[in-house]
């Protein structure tokens, strides 16, 4: 695991004793000879010298490696492929899975924390946010990662990366990576926001421009349906070559934008049953009266 190697002890040079033996003893009383004196150009120029050569030299020294904690360390003995140099979404329920498979290996307070420093690692958010699916300790797929957990995995990188570099407009980057995320949970674009809107106004409103830039997608996507549907050609290739577009493209786009009505479709048809079954309602929101 590469966040766990052992920290090495840094030991003092000790001057050596060739360097001791090169310092001549004098004569009791008698005065050392006069050195002769060099110019004061020389002399800032090794004064200038020395202060470059202090900050290389302290970035050449080795830095103290982190303590891991000791339920880490087994952890990645027993499971290298979830615990070791790529992180993968573990199983909701895992913690107790640990406990019932290695009562005598771990305490349950320790591999609480130990799990917590897992969960809380970049590596680990990073897995989350990229939407990989949840495994259980045997490296098994199990189930996808919730679209919330996803989300809340993103903005928590995003403020990671902006604590280090405090003068970058990183935005633009974050409102790219929600939208990307939208998509890839197979949401509408309403549902999504219900889903993980927060009291929290400034992450509130990146998500509304994220969803504003995916409706404003969708909508040049359907109207290039629209325009292929009433251009009377027989084929994608011959739509996109009458306006000098990629044909290619072309083909994704409308696919997209077909995609894009057959989800909506599926919404409003699931959605129509349950409003049938909901009981009407008065304007005082008391059940509408019916005859006898």
């Amino acid at each position: 695991m590469t966040d766990t190697a052992t920290p090495q002890e840094i030991q003092e040079v000790q001057q050596t004793e060739a360097e001791g033996a090169a310092q001549q003893p004098r004569a009791e009383g008698a005065r050392p000879p006069r050195q002769p004196r060099q110019p004061r150009q020389q002399q800032q120029q090794k004064q200038k010298a020395g202060k470059q050569a202090a900050p290389q030299q302290q970035q050449q020294q080795p830095q103290r490696a982190r303590k891991v904690h000791p339920a880490l360390e087994k952890l990645f003995e027993l499971y290298p492929g979830m615990f070791g140099a790529r992180f993968l979404p573990l199983k909701l329920g895992v913690f107790q899975d640990l406990l019932e498979k290695h009562p005598d290996d771990f305490k349950k307070d320790e591999l609480k924390v130990a799990l917590g420093l897992h969960a809380r690692s970049t590596r680990y958010l990073e897995a989350v946010a990229a939407g990989l699916a949840r495994h259980d300790l045997d490296g098994n797929v199990v189930e996808p990662v919730a679209p919330e957990h996803v989300h809340h995995a993103i903005l928590e990188l995003h403020r990671r990366r902006a604590q280090r570099n405090p003068g970058e407009d990183l935005r633009p980057q974050l409102v790219a990576r929600i939208a990307r995320a939208v998509e890839a949970s197979g949401l509408d674009r309403e549902a999504y926001a219900v889903l993980v809107r927060s009291r929290d106004e400034e992450t509130n409103a990146v998500l509304d421009e994220a969803l504003a830039e995916l409706g404003r997608q969708a909508a040049k996507r359907e109207a290039l349906l629209r325009a292929f549907e009433a251009s009377g050609r027989d084929s994608e290739q011959a739509f996109a070559e009458m306006y000098g577009m990629d044909a290619e493209e072309v083909t994704r786009t409308l696919q997209r934008a077909r995609d894009d009505n057959k989800r909506a479709l599926a919404a409003a048809e699931t959605a129509a049953p349950a409003a049938a079954a909901a009981p009407a309602t008065t304007g005082s929101d008391q059940p509408a009266a019916t005859g006898n």
